[in-house]
């Protein structure tokens, strides 16, 4: 399929303005305009009954974490959700309307996780910090009006490269059960051979080859690292156990294979995977809820779904 007239027509206008690719930026550079993009793409018009921060004890200090409560009579079921940002970029204040979104919508607390970055925090940092949330997450829901049986993972690119990495901890070291994680175009493979959609989206399609290097570069301190199942979890020797997924892909992004073949290997294992490739979309398109009719439809069927595996 053609690239989608929207997306087409605001890569036109990012161009026109001389917008520079993530790997030709400082990592200030690049936190920025992401934090723009976000606030231009993400804004939501979702009422909530509560919104707090907080920090929680982590491995290496204090969490910070933003409380989402939806409206209603709790306990409530619970995602905590990581944001992407290739393990360098991405806050609390980035992914604020997305949060606000997925908690109206699939009627959940969710706890956003302000993980340590790279390269100031160098893998597993932040694996650490997303496993220490979660556990947190099911020792404390009800003191966040949560419901420990009905908790979920959610995270989108590097955030659902944490999604994919925490659930295999957790189902190796004895729990707390998940119902659910919500992979939104994830990392999954960071070592071995480019894939072909890494190959025949490169360049020009807003997340490019060169920058998963830099956010390579920056997130390993040894590039050997990449082959361990904690940075690449496709690596897994077993994905037996997991729990259900939503698997969600766009046409031109070079993550697309990583997202298809996990979903292909979770079905293997006889974990029951949904797969959604959005043809004609660009990597980030899911945060783009507020513009973007196909990551409105994209974040509408990542809500449905996750009501499901909640009542479920």
């Amino acid at each position: 399929m053609p690239l989608d007239a929207q997306i087409a027509g605001i890569m036109t206008q990012a161009k026109a303005m001389g917008a520079k690719a993530v790997h030709e930026q400082t990592v200030e550079e690049a936190r920025a305009a992401m934090a723009m993009l976000c606030v231009m793409g993400g804004r939501s018009t979702a009422t909530l009954a509560g919104v707090a921060d907080r920090t929680i004890p982590g491995p290496a200090g204090d969490i910070p974490v933003r409380v989402y409560t939806p409206i209603g009579t709790g306990p409530f079921p619970v995602l905590c959700f990581f944001h992407g940002g290739g393990f360098v970029l991405g806050d609390l204040k980035t992914h604020d309307g997305v949060c606000r979104e997925l908690a109206a919508g699939a009627g959940c607390v969710v706890v956003a996780v302000d993980y340590r970055l790279a390269p100031e925090h160098k893998f597993p940092a932040a694996a650490d910090d997303c496993e220490a949330a979660v556990r947190w997450t099911a020792e404390h829901a009800g003191e966040i009006d949560g419901d420990p049986a009905r908790l979920a993972v959610g995270g989108e690119s590097a955030g659902g490269n944490l999604c994919a990495v925490v659930a295999q901890r957790l189902r190796d070291r004895g729990g707390p059960t998940l119902v659910g994680q919500l992979l939104v175009y994830p990392a999954t493979r960071l070592a071995g051979a480019p894939t072909p959609s890494m190959l025949e989206n490169a360049e020009g399609y807003y997340l490019e080859r060169k920058d998963m290097e830099w956010f390579g570069a920056a997130y390993l301190s040894d590039a050997a690292e990449a082959n361990l199942v904690d940075c690449s979890p496709a690596l897994a020797s077993s994905l037996a156990g997991l729990p259900a997924a939503l698997v969600i892909t766009a046409e031109f992004d070079p993550l697309r294979d990583d997202g298809e073949q996990y979903a292909d290997a979770l079905r293997a294992a006889g974990v029951a995977a949904a797969l959604t490739r959005y043809d004609g979309a660009i990597h980030g398109f899911w945060n783009f809820f507020g513009i973007l009719k196909l990551g409105r439809t994209a974040m509408e069927e990542s809500t449905s779904w996750l009501r499901g595996r909640f009542a479920a």
